[in-house]
């Protein structure tokens, strides 16, 4: 079994270490006897969407988000039939909002999206740093994690039903990210499948599903994961008085 894992623009959209979603990813992959090949794109480079398995970008800044979809942009209908073939998409932080129609910054410029998507971006001078605690129906147990964003993201079919904790596309504790097929995104950054790893067994279902592979009865876990998703679950939790 082999795989290809497509990390795109890693050098300015890992804001808050999300490389390691996609060693942790590889980790699990491995331990089921996975052979995964990690190709990583540069603004300068052709994206190789051909053989991409499974294709992640996480969080930047804002201006680095424009100089990243500034450069994703020509690609776009490489990424597009990638999607089409089946492969597995995940965009962290800002990067979800590249997928939309358009993102309208805070001087009221409007930036042309992959358009993937129909929703719209449109950014905010109100930062909202907060802790989350989301839930889907997709997998038991709710996901951990932390947002940093400044922006509305009106009309996307959510990853997540509601939050208990943090700022919803559009709402406070409303619906949060987007979910459309095998493509899932969300603007919780950092390493959200390292605090997570129903998130990334759910993943893995995918993957194998796609690949027609034969998905084994238990999947691996490694060391302390479980219990430090437990730990901070139960500190978010207390927070909320539940």
């Amino acid at each position: 079994m082999e795989l290809t894992i497509l990390h795109l623009y890693p050098d300015c959209m890992s804001l808050y270490g999300e490389y390691a979603n996609v060693m942790v990813l590889r980790r699990h992959l491995e331990a089921m006897g996975v052979s995964v090949a990690v190709q990583t794109a540069l603004f300068e480079d052709m994206p190789d969407f051909e053989h991409a398995d499974f294709i992640y970008m996480g969080a930047g800044t804002e201006r680095t988000q424009k100089a990243a979809l500034t450069a994703l942009l020509p690609h776009k209908a490489a990424l597009k039939a990638a999607i089409d073939r089946g492969a597995v998409v995940l965009f962290t932080g800002n990067a979800m909002e590249m997928l939309g129609i358009s993102i309208t910054d805070v001087e009221s410029k409007m930036w042309s999206g992959l358009g993937l998507a129909d929703f719209a971006t449109v950014e905010t001078n109100q930062r909202a740093p907060e802790d989350v605690i989301a839930h889907t129906t997709l997998w038991e147990g709710a996901v951990v994690g932390f947002m940093n964003k400044c922006s509305m993201t009106e009309d996307a079919p959510p990853l997540f039903d509601r939050l208990s904790l943090g700022f919803g596309n559009e709402e406070e504790k409303g619906p949060e990210g987007y979910l459309s097929g095998n493509v899932l995104a969300t603007h919780i950054t950092g390493p959200v499948l390292v605090k997570n790893p129903d998130f990334v067994d759910f993943l893995i279902k995918r993957i194998f599903a796609v690949k027609e592979w034969e998905l084994p009865e238990a999947l691996p876990v490694l060391p302390y994961e479980r219990e430090a998703y437990e730990v901070t679950l139960k500190e978010l939790t207390a927070r909320i008085g539940g």
